[in-house]
C-alpha cells in the first residue's frame, strides 16, 4: 500500500462504513457517543469474537478510517478505551499525521497545522482480536484500511516517509491561485493590474504574471503576498 496521496489511501476501503456514507449529523453523534467509555455497556471486550489475520508478528502501524475533521476526537475516544479497557500493552500509540503549511490568502500569510490524510489515523498495535476490536468499535471508527477483518500493516518505509513529512523543518506553503488562473496584483509598481499566472515558485514563494503593459504581455516577478484571484 502506498501513502504518496489520500487518493491511494482510498483505494483499500474501510472495512463496513465509508465517510461518504456518513452525514455530518451522523458523524456528531457517532463520535460523540462514548463520552465515558467506563460507563459504556460494551467497555468489556466479549468472548467471541471473529478471527483476525495479520502478516506480521509484533507491533505494526495500522490505518483507521474516520469521519473526516473528527480526527482528533477519534483519537481522544480511542485513548479513553485503550486505558479503560486495559489495552496499554496492546495498543502503543495513536497518531494523527499533520504538518505545517504557510497559508496565503488576501494578501496575509499565516501557519496552520493541516492533517496530512484527512480521514485517518495511524495506530501502533499489535494486532489480535481484542486489539482490533477496541479500535474497530470506537465511536467515530469507520473501519481500518483493509479488507473485512484484515487490517494492512503498513510496511516500514510507509512509516518513514509519514515521520519525514511530519518533521519537515520548513512549511510547505499553500497559494489560493493556481497556473493558468486570472489574478489581481495587490502590491507593488503593478498595483491593480491583472494578469495571468504563468510560473508559481514554491521554494522561493515567488509568482510570475503576465500583464498586458502598453499593449504587450510582459511577465512580472511577484511575491505571493501580492497577488490574489481575480
Amino acid at each position: 500500500m502506498d501513502l504518496e496521496s489520500q487518493e491511494q489511501f482510498e483505494q483499500e476501503p474501510a472495512d463496513d462504513l465509508s465517510a461518504e456514507q456518513s452525514a455530518p449529523a451522523e458523524a456528531e453523534r457517532a463520535v460523540s457517543s462514548d463520552s465515558n467509555p467506563a460507563e459504556r455497556s460494551d467497555a468489556k471486550i466479549p468472548d467471541d469474537l471473529p478471527p483476525v489475520e495479520t502478516t506480521v508478528e509484533g507491533p505494526a502501524w495500522y490505518v483507521i478510517h474516520c469521519y473526516s475533521g473528527y480526527e482528533n476526537k477519534v483519537r481522544h475516544n480511542l485513548e479513553q478505551r485503550i486505558e479503560t479497557m486495559g489495552m496499554k500493552d496492546k495498543i502503543f500509540d495513536v497518531v494523527i499525521p499533520t504538518q505545517e503549511e504557510i497559508e496565503v490568502k488576501d494578501g496575509k500569510r499565516r501557519t496552520v497545522e493541516r492533517h496530512i490524510f484527512p480521514g485517518y489515523v495511524l495506530v501502533n498495535m499489535s494486532l489480535s482480536e481484542d486489539s482490533w476490536y477496541v479500535v474497530r468499535n470506537t465511536p467515530g471508527v469507520t473501519g481500518f484500511v483493509g479488507m473485512g477483518n484484515n487490517p494492512t500493516p503498513l510496511r516500514p518505509e510507509e512509516v518513514a516517509q509519514i515521520v519525514k513529512r511530519m518533521e519537515a523543518e520548513a512549511p510547505t506553503v499553500k497559494v489560493s491561485f493556481k497556473l493558468g488562473e486570472r489574478v489581481r496584483i495587490v502590491d507593488g509598481p503593478f498595483n491593480d493590474f491583472r494578469g495571468v499566472v504563468s510560473e508559481i515558485d514554491m521554494e522561493r514563494t515567488k509568482v510570475r504574471v503576465m500583464v498586458s503593459f502598453f499593449g504587450r504581455e510582459t511577465p512580472v516577478e511577484l511575491d505571493f503576498l501580492q497577488v490574489e484571484k481575480a
